[in-house]
């Protein structure tokens, strides 16, 4: 059971290559995601926000402000990469970050404003790209290197992945 709380779609697995139908779900689902974290969180109460999705798990409010701290940084390499040619990129501490006071307390709405913005913009970039494009790279400490068709991957992934951690908590909650 703890795996299915700590994983509900189940472990990210990068692809090895993305064919443009698979780009156009990743796209989808990107185009999605601060749509449908919205509608996750929309009839929350401050205490139910403040409620880990599972056992020694964040909160959803850190939870909603991890996705927009993590989908800042990953529009940012994102970016990086279309710059500059395959740059080496910085990790954050994404535990520590969702023990600061923003995190940890600060409204919702920031965040999901954030995220809204950040993912207009990035869907703005990524459609205007050549499918070439998709093929640079950056240089990431612990996973390699990582095409920016498998960081699309990773990202639809990991906002369904994180909307999933809330709308299966309303559910085994009851909300």
């Amino acid at each position: 059971m703890e795996s299915n709380l700590s994983y509900p779609i189940g472990r990210f697995e990068m692809p090895a290559s993305v064919d443009t139908a698979a780009r156009t779900g990743y796209v989808s689902d990107m185009e999605a995601a601060p749509r449908k974290l919205r509608e996750a969180v929309a009839k929350l109460s401050a205490r139910q926000l403040d409620t880990p999705y599972r056992p020694g798990g964040w909160t959803v409010r850190q939870v909603v402000h991890h996705l927009a701290d993590s989908h800042l940084n990953a529009y940012a390499r994102f970016r990086l990469a279309l710059t500059e040619d395959a740059p080496a990129i910085c990790t954050y501490e994404e535990a520590r970050w969702a023990e600061l006071p923003d995190a940890k307390a600060g409204d919702v709405e920031m965040s999901l404003s954030l995220l809204d913005a950040i993912h207009a913009r990035w869907l703005t970039c990524i459609r205007a790209l050549s499918a070439e494009a998709f093929d640079r790279t950056y240089r990431h400490p612990e996973m390699g290197v990582v095409s920016l068709n498998q960081q699309l991957a990773l990202y639809a992934w990991h906002g369904r992945h994180h909307v999933a951690h809330i709308t299966g908590l309303v559910l085994r909650s009851g909300w």
